[in-house]
């Protein structure tokens, strides 16, 4: 047998390191200012622990550009390094100071903030540059250094003529990539991707208008100053404790998080765990209404106050990439490019921790002011309910504050329901019957005949109520949900009334065929039937299963079966006055008449009449009334 060790070519690993290390080349600023932080803060540390003595100064990063030489800088008054360390974290591709500081310094640098752990970073320069020099001088006795490489494997490292502490790096920025020149660039990606870093970030100057002294003249005018321009919020309100953080606070967060959302968020999670993973963040409820394809990816993830990625996708459960917010964790796993989450353990118990979170604010807030949650409920049913339909864990911490409002504006809790309903709304198999509507308008007199009767009808009127219903109904036992305007509902009303039909048995023979002469459609299975004599003399109703399945379908579920046609039934009153004038009729044109109109009225009731159907109906309705 022979091993052996397998060998790298540098000449063929440096170019792949610098085209394929990232896939987006913007991200190489936000890999340098990272090195630049932790330069800052493992001085900082160093200082804390007494290995440093004396004022450490300014610890903001500087970073500009000059056009004439083509060249973006990019300094800090760091920890630095020396020629030896250059050699050793430079030139060593891979072996990461970060790492070995982490190391040297673990039982006191824990929760130090580094963020890097890679040591390929600092290569991602080379993506926008076709040379880039390091001036740098550490903080312990030691000349300062100069490397400088031209994005070859060959690289020249001198003595430099540097007495400042800190590093300064010079990118000479590629003629493909002169948009790195551009102040406002610059700007933006700092913004982007650094808005929330530890350390200041100056990028050049503004103008900042000095308020006017007490005594000054009416018609003076305010002087002005050039100030720093510092592009990030070094203490960001998630880094903060809850206790000290007011309302106010979370308010001015969210603006700073999202400058062009006007509306304020509904209320919000503050996020603080350190074992046994550690997590911060601050997610806020926006008003959703029933938008259920709203723009998600509105909730930006950190690593040690780095912006990663707004794809947050199996950190957070799929119904809460509704919300918005932060979240900031150093235990997430990320390739090397900190933009593709590696799904682990440790993935799995941020994200149930997350969703265990979000139902206990919820939970609380319920039952600390139930009014309150009440009237924010069309605002936030959306995610509870998808949350009900996605995560078992959270169904059942959910049935506890999860509502079912009526159409007379009441708000029910499921359990709730039972007991104010069971006894009434009880079919002939003993079966617990909810019935609900879905638009108030369109079945405004389904509603009313059923609260006629004495039935509470819901109002669910959500885009996934058809899958929320169907998983509530295998969830509960002898639980059955009915849309007013469905079939299901006879069974109610039958039970209810226990009408007799004043129809023979012969009549109702003659009458089914006549109807179905007059209307030829297809859609419709005309059922005669015994109801009270004040409902209406024709009523259209979609069967339960049919019509919930496609509304699955609409909202991603159900595609098994294919695009399924519409059927209904036309349910006949036999005890309606109109229904004996149809029977006692002699001239079959004037019959005809009739049954359209009457068929018609209830499509209409549906919103089921229209083009060339509603013309006709139009038409006859002012032959009828001249």
């Amino acid at each position: 047998m022979t091993s052996g060790k397998i060998n790298v070519s540098v000449e063929n690993i440096f170019p792949l390191i610098k085209k394929f290390l990232y896939s987006d080349h913007e991200i190489f600023l936000r890999e340098l200012i990272s090195n630049a932080t932790d330069a800052t803060t493992k001085l900082k540390h160093l200082s804390s622990i007494g290995e440093i003595k004396g004022d450490l100064g300014s610890l903001q990063i500087d970073v500009w550009t000059n056009k004439d030489d083509k060249t973006l800088h990019i300094k800090d008054r760091g920890i630095g390094m020396t020629a030896e360390e250059v050699q050793k974290y430079i030139n060593d591709v891979a072996f990461s100071g970060a790492e070995e500081f982490l190391e040297k310094y673990k039982d006191s640098a824990a929760d130090s903030g580094i963020i890097g752990h890679f040591g390929l970073g600092f290569y991602s320069a080379f993506m926008v540059a076709h040379k880039v020099e390091i001036i740098t001088k550490s903080h312990q006795e030691a000349p300062a250094a100069h490397w400088s490489c031209d994005g070859s494997p060959e690289f020249t490292l001198e003595e430099a003529d540097k007495s400042e502490r800190g590093t300064e790096i010079i990118l000479h920025i590629a003629e493909d990539s002169e948009e790195f020149l551009e102040e406002s660039r610059i700007r933006e990606l700092l913004n982007k991707y650094n808005k929330f870093m530890p350390i200041p970030i100056k990028c050049g100057t503004k103008t900042e208008t000095l308020p006017l002294p007490e005594d000054a003249a009416e018609d003076a005018k305010p002087e002005t100053q050039e100030v720093d321009y510092i592009v990030n919020n070094p203490e960001p309100a998630w880094t903060k404790t809850p206790a000290s953080l007011e309302k106010e606070d979370y308010s001015a967060f969210y603006r700073e998080l999202y400058p062009m959302q006007f509306e304020e968020p509904l209320f919000h999670i503050h996020l603080n765990v350190d074992y046994p993973f550690n997590l911060t963040g601050i997610l806020y409820f926006p008003k959703l209404n029933n938008e259920l394809n709203m723009q998600k990816d509105r909730i930006q993830l950190y690593q040690n106050q780095v912006f990663v990625t707004d794809n947050v996708e199996g950190i957070v459960p799929e119904f809460l990439t509704l919300l918005r917010g932060v979240i900031d964790s150093p235990d997430i796993p990320l390739n090397v490019s900190r933009s593709y989450l590696q799904a682990d353990g440790a993935v799995k118990k941020i994200s149930n921790y997350i969703t265990r979170k979000v139902a206990d604010k919820l939970s609380g807030l319920f039952k600390e002011d139930r009014k309150a949650f009440e009237d924010k409920w069309n605002d936030i049913k959306v995610v509870i309910e998808y949350g009900m339909l996605s995560e078992d864990k959270f169904f059942e911490k959910a049935e506890k504050f999860a509502l079912f409002p009526t159409t007379d504006g009441a708000y029910y809790t499921f359990e709730e329901l039972e007991k104010e309903l069971k006894d009434n709304q009880t079919d002939k198999d003993g079966k617990f019957i909810l019935l609900y509507a879905a638009d108030l308008e369109a079945q405004h007199s389904y509603i009313q005949e059923a609260k006629d009767k004495g039935y509470t009808v819901l109002h669910l009127d959500s885009p996934i109520v058809a899958h929320l219903i169907q998983k509530l109904e295998t969830s509960k036992e002898n639980i059955s949900f009915a849309r007013v305007d469905g079939d299901a509902i006879e069974n109610l009303i039958k039970k209810e009334e226990s009408t007799v039909s004043k129809l023979s048995d012969a009549e109702k023979e003659e009458l089914k065929p006549l109807i179905d002469e007059a209307i030829q459609d297809s859609q419709y299975t005309v059922q005669v039937e015994a109801m009270d004599s004040n409902s209406s003399p024709f009523v259209i109703t979609q069967p339960e299963f049919m019509r919930r399945m496609k509304e699955m379908q609409a909202t991603g579920g159900g595609g098994f079966m294919g695009n399924m046609p519409d059927m209904y039934t036309l349910l006949v009153n036999s005890n309606h006055e109109l229904i004996r004038t149809i029977l006692d009729t002699k001239t079959a044109k004037k019959r005809t008449r009739l049954i359209k109109q009457g068929v018609d009225l209830a499509k209409l009731s549906q919103n089921l009449l229209k083009g060339e159907a509603l013309t006709d109906f139009v038409k006859r309705s002012y032959e009828l009334i001249k």
